[in-house]
């Protein structure tokens, strides 16, 4: 009699687990994992850069706000609370936007300058001899707020510098020397936008370096700072409007009148290249000017163009003009802003003793011998005693 079998010897026990089924391996399954691999260590070979690059960035400005929270060891809380014996400034103020590939000027388009004076404590003011400047870019939030001092580990640690792979931020004369407490800053530019930090804006900074030896003992002078500012690209300001647009600038500086383009070629052909010389034709014969740019732009255009030009700061200078038993003052764009005729003066805009017509030929005397007339600064704040509307009415009114 032969011994019963197991259960397990002819069935599958159902106590042992199930043991899955390994794929089997193809020369085809092979390729393609070496392939997935090799893309991914493509990948991230070149993610790497741009991975160092961000982390750099962010370590950056960690340590940069950590380090304004952290307390001062005990020789930079003595120098905190020391006041400054003198102080660096910029004498003048920077626009409030600068394009890359610009002069930097002020915001009268002068050079900037920079001088030094004593501080509240130390009214006596030692010059020294032949100071180092150097001029430098800061982060737009320095000295933000009330801040009005600092250390001088405060000012390097807001030193902005290029980003990777890009040109220095400035470009130019960037170390001056300080002579008689003053000096001017030469042709210096950006070569960067501002964009691409946290606040967006720039500051220019200026401090003391290479001191001789004999300075060692020297008393702090604290850095220079100008007013936060933008800095944009180039491109933009080549056909940029400027509002309000100055006297100097050119035609196409205003709406409607591109650069180069049909407009801006009809006005040159009379020799019409600046907005003063359009504003001055614009007040004596606008009929002229309308015809000049002709009927490619429209009437809204005509408008749109007029109302911008007439934004225009006029300044203080004035032009006298002679003629027998006459002499007018005007403005720069040929309104007359004062009168004596017949040795009587004139200085209301409702005057009717002056015939129009007649005050009308005696400012396009005026027009047409520009070049011939003296000019001066002054000061007639007074509305103009015949404006361009009452030509432009003029006008309309002849036969």
């Amino acid at each position: 009699m032969s011994p019963k079998r197991l259960f397990c010897e002819t069935e599958p026990c159902l106590e042992q687990p199930f043991e899955k089924k390994r794929p089997r391996l193809t020369f085809a399954s092979i390729i393609g994992d070496v392939v997935m691999v090799n893309s991914q260590n493509h990948l991230l070979k070149a993610l790497e850069p741009l991975l160092r690059r961000v982390v750099n960035e962010e370590v950056d400005r960690c340590l940069l706000r950590y380090s304004r929270l952290l307390p001062r060891a005990s020789s930079l809380r003595i120098q905190a609370l020391e006041p400054s014996s003198f102080l660096l400034y910029f004498v003048n103020n920077l626009p409030s936007t600068i394009f890359t590939g610009s002069k930097i000027t002020d915001v009268e388009s002068q050079p900037l300058r920079i001088a030094v004076e004593a501080g509240a404590d130390n009214p006596a003011f030692q010059v020294y001899s032949a100071m180092k400047i150097e001029i430098v870019v800061l982060d737009g939030d320095f000295a933000s707020g009330d801040k009005q001092d600092w250390t001088a580990e405060e000012f390097n640690a807001s030193i902005v510098k290029e980003r990777s792979g890009k040109r220095p931020l400035l470009h130019g004369e960037m170390n001056i020397t300080l002579r008689d407490r003053a000096a001017t800053i030469g042709d210096i530019e950006f070569t960067d936008n501002s964009s691409w930090i946290r606040s967006r804006k720039f500051r220019l900074g200026a401090r003391i370096v290479d001191w001789s030896d004999s300075d060692k003992n020297r008393p702090r002078i604290r850095e220079a700072i100008t007013e936060p500012f933008v800095v944009k690209d180039h491109r933009g300001e080549l056909y940029k409007k400027h509002y309000p647009p100055m006297l100097h600038d050119e035609v196409w500086r205003l709406e409607k009148i591109g650069k180069e383009g049909v407009f801006h070629k009809k006005l040159s052909n009379y020799n019409i290249k600046t907005v003063q010389e359009f504003l001055k034709l614009f007040t004596i014969d606008p009929q002229k000017l309308r015809r000049i740019l002709g009927v490619g732009m429209s009437e809204r255009m005509w408008k749109a163009t007029v109302k911008h030009a007439k934004t225009c700061e006029l300044g203080n200078k004035v032009y006298m003009f002679r003629a027998p038993n006459v002499l007018l003052i005007l403005n720069p764009i040929c309104e007359v802003v004062r009168a004596m005729i017949d040795d009587q003066i004139y200085s209301s805009p409702d005057l009717p003793n002056i015939p129009r017509e007649y005050l009308n030929n005696l400012s396009r005397q005026a027009f047409d011998n520009w070049h011939s007339l003296q000019d001066f600064e002054g000061n007639f704040r007074e509305p103009p005693l015949i404006t361009q509307e009452d030509l432009y009415d003029s006008c309309h009114q002849r036969p």
